[in-house]
């Protein structure tokens, strides 16, 4: 059984100017898309009530915030059971400077997303909160030295 939306061309451009920018205003992602606004407004109500689009939110500049350090960690758990597993991510959930996570196949459990103000504060976080959480076996930090591509969203082919 798959979860895949059924999609025309023109909610594919729909989809793919929105991703782009998503405070294009409705009359103009209509013109991108070939039609006028009142349907291309029902076809972004639907396509968010069908969960295609889950939400809107701004592309803030880390480091403009005074978060200098992103460390990707490679978390190792002494437990798989699901409810160990549930409960690292409700963990991990709950802490801010957590931006994402996600569970793997393989060597790791999870790779967590980390944001800090300055190495030393990544130090603190990983020996006072994550190394000493409840079911870690280890952690491996991958710290970020530049990004090279960032890009949201997934590939969405309009023609």
């Amino acid at each position: 059984m798959s979860n895949r939306a059924k999609l025309d061309k023109i909610d594919r451009h729909i989809l793919s100017d929105l991703q782009d920018d998503g405070r294009m205003t409705n009359v103009d992602l209509a013109k991108r898309a070939g039609i006028s606004a009142p349907p291309c407004l029902r076809r972004v109500r639907a396509l968010e009530k069908a969960g295609v689009i889950r939400g809107y939110h701004a592309d803030i500049a880390a480091e403009t915030l005074g978060y200098t350090v992103t460390v990707f960690a490679l978390v190792g758990l002494n437990s798989q059971a699901d409810p160990d597993l549930k409960a690292f991510e409700a963990l991990m959930s709950s802490w801010p400077t957590v931006r994402e996570c996600h569970m793997l196949a393989g060597e790791a459990d999870f790779l967590v997303k980390i944001v800090a103000e300055d190495w030393d504060h990544y130090q603190k976080f990983l020996t006072t909160q994550l190394t000493s959480a409840p079911n870690v076996s280890h952690v491996k930090s991958l710290m970020v030295f530049r990004t090279a591509k960032y890009q949201p969203g997934v590939p969405i082919a309009v023609e």
